[in-house]
């Protein structure tokens, strides 16, 4: 009785963070994550949560300790000041093997089942880092740009030394100082960033930068067979579109047969039409130069180095960065059909700006085209659970919140009798009480 009397206290306090309820009615330091449903399980009602590795889960976990530590968590961010707490911990481990990596995390966290108000599932998605080949100057096999940011391209309230927004407007100062409407993509590919010595280097299709704007990051072999290591610089400020979509609504692909591969088929067997297709999403990407690539992997959006198959890209608005998540999903592994399981402790390290919503993530696969053949068919329905510190866990915290009082029994008195003293005299209308709450 008493442990059915802290779920439901946990579950009340649950319910009070999510609708972002006061102080008045729920402890402090909320967990606000509009529109959400969060629902306190255990260990225990994790498919798989035994069988994966957690001590590679509890490094990747490690890396992502080191930014927030020496972050600033206000008292408006109750899950980064929490990871903090449970951060300091981890870094006083340099190793630890799967048994203890498992007790650190069931030690330091509590599962939520996490989703979007009325739906049960999340969705996942695939990313990887491209290396392709590229050329420092213009030649009759590479002739598309990657450009770096312009300098006439400002997002609103951008602060100097930040890094630009991946998402919200953007816009184009003008000369006269007006901001107006940044080139869309269709612009910029007939020239209107001509002759500003933007180029990076000169790739070999439009196809090639495409992918690199929607991985966010590549590798780029160049003439010499120096590589560099590109990297999201800024964004024009206008709608993506995902091709595959457009693909799909054209009825041109099956919704079941698509891939990067497959856009990158259709999108060669048929030159004309993918040039009108590409100019359906407005949104382009520009890069910085991140220095000489090498076999480790990219730096994801937190500022750590991201690791195949753990790390995963979140709606940062929403999530801290550090917080690990534990994803239930099929996931076409081995091929388009297959139905590998896919039971993992990942950890959020990323961001993008089509990955929106409370469980939503793009998981990184690595470097190369193998990598990238997986993370091109990943599009899959899942189940969340967000791990979070015992420091703000619900279920805990619902013991220190007192249940409401019991409803009260709701009495009708009798009518009150006349003594027989009375009798003889005139008879009054017998009294009724009214209906007490006792």
């Amino acid at each position: 009785m008493a442990a059915r009397q802290r779920l439901k206290r946990g579950l009340v306090l649950a319910a009070a963070l999510i609708l972002g309820i006061g102080a008045a009615a729920a402890e402090p330091g909320p967990l606000r994550l509009p529109d959400t449903a969060l629902e306190p399980i255990a260990f225990a009602d994790l498919d798989g949560w035994t069988a994966d590795d957690h001590a590679q889960a509890f490094a990747a976990f490690r890396a992502s300790c080191g930014p927030i530590v020496r972050s600033r968590a206000s008292d408006e961010q109750p899950l980064a000041a929490a990871l903090a707490q449970v951060c300091r911990r981890a870094l006083a481990h340099t190793h630890l093997d799967e048994e203890k990596a498992r007790e650190f995390f069931e030690t330091n966290f509590r599962p939520l089942r996490i989703s979007r108000l009325g739906d049960t599932q999340g969705f996942v998605t695939g990313y990887y880092e491209p290396i392709v080949e590229g050329s420092r100057f213009p030649t009759r096999e590479y002739t598309v740009p990657l450009y770096h940011r312009p300098d006439d391209l400002v997002a609103p309230g951008e602060r100097k030394g930040e890094s630009f927004p991946n998402r919200g407007p953007a816009f184009r100062r003008t000369q006269d100082g007006k901001l107006v409407p940044y080139y869309d993509r269709g612009e910029i590919e007939d020239g209107a960033l001509d002759g500003r010595h933007l180029e990076i280097c000169w790739l070999k299709d439009p196809f090639a930068v495409l992918t690199i704007q929607i991985q966010g990051s590549a590798r780029v072999r160049l003439e010499d067979g120096l590589i560099a290591r590109v990297n999201y610089a800024a964004h024009n400020g206008l709608p993506y579109t995902p091709i595959g979509r457009v693909l799909i609504e054209r009825n041109l692909v099956p919704r079941e047969e698509m891939s990067l591969d497959r856009i990158r088929k259709w999108m060669n067997d048929n030159p004309d039409q993918a040039k009108e297709l590409r100019r359906k999403n407005q949104g382009y990407v520009f890069f910085r130069v991140s220095g000489l690539a090498d076999d480790s992997e990219p730096v994801g959006g937190q500022g750590v180095r991201l690791t195949p198959g753990r790390s995963i890209a979140v709606d940062r608005p929403l999530h801290a960065y550090g917080t690990p998540f534990f994803i239930e999903a099929d996931l076409p592994i081995d091929g388009a059909a297959a139905k590998t399981p896919w039971r993992r402790l990942t950890i959020a390290q990323d961001t993008g700006s089509a990955i929106v919503g409370p469980a939503r993530a793009d998981i990184y696969f690595g470097a190369g085209d193998d990598a990238g053949r997986v993370a091109g068919r990943v599009r899959q329905s899942a189940r969340f659970a967000m791990l979070v510190p015992r420091a703000i866990d619900p279920v805990e915290a619902g013991e220190q919140m007192p249940l409401p009082p019991p409803k009260p029994a709701l009495v009708v008195a009798k009518p009150e009798q006349k003594p027989a003293a009375h009798a003889g005299k005139p008879r009054h209308r017998a009294r009724w009480h009214a209906r007490v709450w006792r």
